[in-house]
């Protein structure tokens, strides 16, 4: 059972969200296109609350300007938050968290948002399950909300690379048994779903963010700070780094 604690928090936590989201809806914008059009996908870790807690995206867009990638972030939703300029350019806030949502949610709405964006090149899909477990809904409804959802976006662009975590852990405080088996199974699920859903066509790429991540990299019970976005963004960017064209 979740303890009172957590779901006291989850609650607090999901209000918060919903709250966000209503106001978080980006301009209409024409469909990229970019040789590298990148949906963040995900609930809050991709969408990020400065200055309660991060995002990696930002930091993950520096780094892709160091490197010197062309690329565009794509998504229904923008920022309300300020993000410096780097180097004379402003932050690109466009993106797909939906702080709150669960699997099921996602693979509903993909579609629709595709309609808007146009199909991504690249798809970064953040802690799937993330949510299901905070929620203790059911392991495997949520495979096949994750297969699904996946289905969609190679169906959209059957040469997309999808890279898929296998998600950072909650902090310490909140991490009961039944969370750690949940996190357990689905780092198995998301490696066993990379292979079976990579196509010759179509890499799904696991990337593990669970290994050396720590409670000092959290500003609350589940979301980044600082450096938790760094640590996020810096193991995106050794996987992209080998896929994005020049």
């Amino acid at each position: 059972m979740i303890e009172r604690v957590q779901v006291l928090f989850l609650m607090f936590f999901l209000l918060i969200s919903c709250e966000k989201d209503e106001g978080s809806i980006g301009s209409e914008n024409e469909i990229s296109t970019s040789i590298n059009k990148i949906m963040p996908l995900g609930a809050s870790r991709v969408e990020g609350a400065r200055p309660d807690y991060e995002s990696y995206r930002y930091e993950l867009w520096k780094m892709l300007k160091d490197g010197g990638w062309t690329f565009d972030f794509i998504g229904t939703l923008d920022d309300e938050a300020a993000y410096p300029d780097y180097n004379g350019q402003s932050f690109d806030e466009d993106h797909e968290g939906r702080g709150g949502w669960t699997s099921g949610q996602i693979a509903s709405g993909i579609s629709t948002w595709f309609e808007q964006t146009g199909a991504p090149d690249i798809v970064l899909f953040s802690s799937p399950g993330g949510n299901d477990g905070l929620q203790n809904l059911s392991f495997d409804e949520a495979l096949v909300n994750i297969n699904s959802t996946i289905d969609y976006i190679q169906s959209a662009n059957p040469n997309v690379t999808i890279i898929i975590e296998q998600l950072a852990p909650a902090h310490s405080d909140i991490m009961t048994q039944d969370l750690m088996n949940y996190l357990s199974q689905m780092q198995e699920a998301v490696t066993a779903i990379a292979n079976a859903q990579t196509t010759s066509s179509s890499q799904v790429i696991a990337i593990d963010m669970f290994t050396g991540f720590s409670d000092d990299l959290l500003a609350d019970d589940v979301h980044y700070n600082g450096n938790g976005a760094k640590f996020i963004a810096e193991r995106y960017y050794g996987v992209l780094a080998n896929v994005l064209e020049k």
